[in-house]
């Protein structure tokens, strides 16, 4: 392991383990809204897949600096649990009450975690069985960073509830989708009834059908 590749180790696990402890915090002090932008399962994935991605970078950095360990075991295991998530996380959704479009929106993104997690496994497989060049660190470094930015961008649409995606970016750009927002009042969602307006002025209004 070359001296360049042990600093960005660091400077990743250290990223990762500043963001993970941001990512509690809020999730701890995030309202649990009843009406949020889509099913349940959506939110939960997001949730899943941002600590993933984050515990993913933080233990492979680790594991990779402990003396004498091969940078290519601690990436093979992560990259194999990363996968197996990934393909609960497709089922599930798939499984789900979620639209169409939901669907495909979620599905987009668990392929790009997908190819990064592949990218990972490869790299590692590839370390492990034989002696790590330059090549492989330089994939398992990608990935890692990847996987921060990932995260990053998961744990803003968890918090937020906001599609930071390119599809969604260039969409409310053109004026083909809105942003997410917080249900408008009395339109559901909120579980509060609407408020009942000022009672009318004219006193036969109130009185109940066959008494004027």
């Amino acid at each position: 392991m070359t001296s360049s590749f042990r600093e960005l180790l660091v400077a990743i696990s250290s990223a990762a383990g500043a963001l993970t402890g941001l990512l509690f915090v809020a999730m701890s002090v995030t309202p649990h809204r009843g009406a949020l932008q889509g099913p349940r399962i959506i939110h939960q994935v997001r949730a899943a897949a941002a600590i993933l991605s984050f515990s993913n970078a933080l233990s492979v950095s680790l594991f990779s600096l402990v003396p004498g360990t091969n940078v290519g075991t601690p990436a093979l295991v992560l990259g194999v649990i990363g996968i197996l998530f990934t393909g609960a996380s497709v089922r599930s959704i798939r499984t789900s009450e979620a639209t169409i479009r939901q669907q495909r929106q979620q599905l987009g993104v668990l392929f790009l975690l997908l190819a990064i997690f592949g990218t990972e496994f490869i790299a590692g497989l590839i370390a492990t069985l034989g002696q790590p060049g330059s090549g492989t660190a330089d994939a398992i470094g990608y990935a890692l960073v990847g996987s921060v930015i990932f995260g990053i961008s998961r744990a803003w649409e968890f918090v937020g509830d906001i599609d930071t995606g390119l599809s969604a970016s260039v969409g409310v750009l053109l004026g083909i989708r809105q942003t997410a927002g917080p249900p408008a009042e009395g339109e559901g969602g909120t579980g509060e009834r609407p408020t009942a307006g000022p009672p009318s002025a004219d006193p036969k209004a109130d009185d109940p059908p066959g008494e004027s």
